[in-house]
This record gives C-alpha cells, structure tokens and sequence, in this order.
C-alpha cells in the first residue's frame, strides 16, 4: 500500500480539544441530496432572472410611454416576481440546512482521518453558519481543515475550495445590498436600476451553487476514496 504522506504538523496549541469520539460515516448520500437542492436553487435563481428581466422590460415600457403598459400587467408581473422570490428563500433555506448537516458530518469524519488538524471544535461546523460575523471566516477555516485532513497527494490544492467562498461571499454581500437598494426606490427609474442589481445577485447565486455543487461533490469524493484506502502506516 502507498504510502500517503501527512500534511505538516500544526503549530503547538493549534488543534482543538479532544471531542466525543468521532465515527466515520458517509457522507455519499447528503451529498446527493445537497447536489439536488443546490440544482432546485439554481432553476430558482433562473426563474427569477427571467421574471426580473420581463419585470426590467415593463417598468422601461412604462418609463417611455405609460399608456402602453396596463394595470393587470403590472400586478401579474409583481406576483410572480413575488413567487420567485419566496421560492428562491424556501429552497435556499431547505438547501443550507441540509448542506449544513453534510459539512458538519465531513468535518467528523475529518477528525477521524486526522484528529490533530483541527482548529475549532465539530460544533462550529454548524454554529460557524449562524453566528453573525464568525460566519464570513469560520466556515471557510473549518472547510479547509476538513479537506487538507481529507486529502491525499493528489488533492493537496484548495484553489476550488477558495474560489467558492470567495463567489460565496461577494454573492452574500452583493445580494444584501442589491435588497437594501429595491426597497428604498420610490421612481420608475430606480426601479428598473434596482431589477439590473437583483439580477446580478442571481448570477451571483447561480454561479456559486455551481461552485459549491463541485466543491460538494469533490470533498465527498476525497472522503470516500480515503475512507476505501483505510489507515496509512
């Protein structure tokens, strides 16, 4: 058997204190499950790009000539703007709850191929989500420690890791302040520059589900090849 050579030591004091005993399981079919519902997200985002399309279009018919746009266009085309906005929450709250749980459950399994190279305790795999600010670092941190524990000498590189938490974050930002924006317009004007924003905060989010898709995919993969190869001596 290949003999796959440890990451370096960390520093003394690094690891966090000793938790329960981890059990190794796998994470295959959250994996599936996350894969599936980021895919439901895109479609969201998609179907709300094209509604805030229809709904930019209509607002620039009204600006160049009111006559030409009536009521009932305008109610419809709020309430599906309307639908596609609670969908996109529904499916991103069902999405990260589960996502969540497959992290948390990669981060035990993490500390069974590797109990020495970890920074936080496993709780933070989920409590670094939620708690405000902690969530812009503590999640990215907690996932590169479970992929270095995870990786052999094949997958040492973290380019894909650190380009979906950086989409993750600017699309997180981004969306907040395309949001702040569409609730204080009062002109048409406004409102049509408010739909360009909240349609590039779709492209943001579809682009990094495509990313976390594949982070998703290829953290699990490392775990399970890893899992199959059994202890290293």
């Amino acid at each position: 058997m290949p003999i796959t050579p440890p990451p370096p030591p960390p520093p003394s004091g690094w690891s966090a204190p000793p938790g329960p005993q981890a059990v190794l399981r796998s994470p295959i079919g959250l994996s599936k499950a996350v894969m599936v519902l980021l895919g439901v997200v895109i479609v969201a985002d998609l179907f709300s790009l094209w509604q805030g399309n229809h709904s930019s279009q209509l607002i620039g018919r009204l600006i160049g000539d009111a006559d030409s746009v009536t009521a009932q266009e305008i109610d419809q085309a709020d309430a599906l703007y309307r639908i596609a906005a609670i969908a996109q929450v529904v499916f991103t709250v069902a999405t990260a709850v589960v996502f969540i749980v497959w992290f948390h459950r990669t981060r035990v399994n993490a500390e069974v191929f590797a109990p020495e190279y970890h920074e936080k305790k496993r709780g933070w795999a989920i409590w670094g989500w939620i708690v405000p600010i902690a969530n812009l670092w503590f999640p990215r941190q907690i996932a590169a420690d479970i992929w270095n524990a995870s990786a052999d000498e094949r997958s040492r590189s973290k380019a894909l890791l650190n380009c979906w938490w950086a989409l993750w974050i600017v699309n997180l930002v981004f969306g907040r302040l395309a949001t702040l924006r569409y609730e204080k317009v009062e002109s048409p004007e406004e409102i049509k520059g408010a739909f360009a924003g909240l349609m590039a905060s779709d492209l943001f989010n579809i682009a990094a589900a495509v990313l976390a898709v594949f982070f998703v995919r290829r953290l699990t993969r490392m775990q399970h090849e890893k899992a199959l190869r059994g202890p290293t001596i």
